[in-house]
């Protein structure tokens, strides 16, 4: 009913920039919250940033004032840009949004299928 296909990852020197891009589509309604997560094999999956509707954000501690989430409502796109990456950045991101569908009254979460970032040193 609703995918979220994330796009922008790849290998990175230390001290790069990269922007992911996560675009939602399919039966819906509105979009909530939308956001950036990630992780690392054998860990838990944890926030790097989120952003509601009427663009109000959150930042997890280890990427605030590297990272920038924005959004683009009628595109149903959320945005991730990082710059002074570190090699502790490596992970797979994933996106996440709260779907209302259509003819739907609640919303439910979705995520993307992740997308690997290296930050080689």
């Amino acid at each position: 009913q609703v995918q979220l296909v994330e796009s922008g990852g790849g290998l990175v020197q230390a001290g790069g920039s990269l922007r992911l891009s996560c675009t939602a589509s399919g039966s819906i309604n509105s979009i909530n919250r939308m956001g950036w997560y990630r992780q690392a094999p054998g860990n838990q999956r944890e926030l790097v940033a989120t952003i509601g509707s009427g663009g109000s954000t959150n930042y997890a501690d280890s990427v605030k004032g590297r990272a920038t989430i924005s959004r683009d409502n009628a595109k149903n796109t959320v945005y991730l840009e990082m710059n002074s990456l570190k090699p502790e950045d490596t992970d797979v991101y994933y996106c996440n949004a709260r779907v209302q569908l259509q003819a739907s009254s609640y919303y439910s979460m979705y995520w993307g299928q992740g997308t690997q970032v290296t930050v080689s040193s």
